[in-house]
């Protein structure tokens, strides 16, 4: 702890920095390459709809979720003489197997029910969802997603002041949807009403994670044409850097619970809304955590730069960083040309007594000279005097 504490503290100060706003191409390259092989799952694969939205019918039969039974199930519908297309046959929790199969009649239901009992299934149970109230939901979902980006470009506005912030968000936002929905077409998942409230989840985290970011940012650069040392990009880096721990400790302490109720659901419970929310949210929030250091700052500092205030503030300080450099290197030249001369160590004097040679020893100073005089004149003075006659 006490490491990740001092490292915390060097980032907070400064003294370690890493170049996330500096190295944007290489971000927004890795962004693309990821969008585009979500965007590549939705031509290829398409979006696997659940019956929410499609519209059939969901048989729930009663019975031990084993791979036999699963298996048993699948072929009592291929066999009961109905034309209900390839059904998806998932386990419903550990004593129930769900069964999804295109739109039938009353009817044709009733006689793929018959037939499930006679495979095994103690009591079977079925739902019949017509196709328009599925698009009723997808309608409700696409219209709560323009009016929740509407209130987030105002907001963002508000408080921030500044339309380039409410852009770089946005773009975030539709980052972590498009990877979220194009991970969704690859794995084949089904798309649910709760997978539909999962994404809207996600964009609020998302979202809170990029204004926290970007409060730093305002906070770092409010007068940044005063700073003589450090471009507005600097600052900017400076904040990601010093909200990086939070963000990293937000999202393991939000993605730990979620994975753990994926894991529960997908392994214990099988099939259900509680699978689809988890999984939506997983993705959602490892993907906002991305985005709001990698994809929403860099581009939002992308945008300001565009300024004329910013973009002479930056001239200014580089301008002065090449004239110290300048006058450091000038200084560097002049002390290897002129080094400094090392005074001569005075001579040593030698005597000679009794042909061996000695030092010659230190002469009193004047004080003691003039102390010996006045002591000497004293010793006359104290002599008695001859009378004269």
């Amino acid at each position: 702890m006490g490491r990740i504490s001092s490292f915390g503290q060097h980032l907070y100060t400064g003294r370690v920095s890493f170049d996330f706003v500096g190295r944007r191409r290489l971000w927004y390259t890795i962004s693309a390459i990821i969008v585009v092989f979500a965007a590549s799952g939705l031509l290829i694969k398409g979006i696997n709809e659940g019956v929410e939205f499609r519209g059939g019918v969901e048989f729930v039969a009663q019975i031990s979720p084993t791979s036999d039974n699963v298996d048993a199930m699948r072929n009592a519908v291929a066999d009961s003489g109905v034309d209900a297309g390839d059904p998806v046959v998932t386990t419903s929790g550990d004593a129930a197997i769900r069964i999804q199969v295109e739109p039938l009649t009353q009817p044709q239901a009733t006689q793929i029910e018959h037939s499930l009992e006679q495979a095994g299934a103690s009591d079977v149970s079925q739902n019949l969802i017509g196709p328009s109230w599925g698009q009723q939901v997808a309608n409700n979902a696409i219209r709560g997603l323009v009016v929740f980006i509407g209130l987030v470009i105002i907001f963002i506005w508000a408080y921030f002041r500044e339309w380039k912030m409410s852009v770089a968000a946005i773009v975030a936002l539709a980052h972590d949807v498009l990877i979220t929905v194009g991970f969704y077409a690859w794995s084949g998942f089904e798309v649910t009403p709760a997978t539909v409230t999962g994404f809207l989840t996600i964009l609020g985290f998302s979202l809170y994670d990029t204004v926290v970011v970007f409060d730093k940012v305002r906070e770092n650069t409010r007068k940044f044409e005063l700073d003589t040392t450090h471009t507005y990009s600097e600052l900017a880096n400076l904040a990601v850097n010093q909200t990086l721990v939070r963000s990293i400790n937000t999202s393991i302490t939000a993605l730990l619970p979620v994975g753990a109720i994926l894991a529960v659901s997908t392994i214990v419970l099988g099939a259900g809304p509680l699978k689809d929310l988890s999984l939506a949210l997983f993705i959602g929030m490892a993907a906002g955590a991305y985005s709001s250091i990698f994809v929403a700052t860099p581009l939002a500092v992308q945008l300001k730069e565009r300024e004329d205030l910013v973009k002479q503030h930056t001239k200014r300080v580089l301008a002065r960083r090449a004239r110290a450099a300048e006058k450091a290197e000038e200084l560097a030249e002049e002390g290897a040309a002129e080094p400094a001369a090392v005074a001569p160590s005075p001579p040593k004097r030698e005597v000679t007594v009794s042909g061996s040679s000695k030092r010659a020893q230190p002469q009193r100073s004047s004080r003691s000279s003039r102390s010996q005089r006045s002591s000497n004149r004293s010793q006359r003075s104290s002599r008695p005097q001859r009378k004269r006659r």
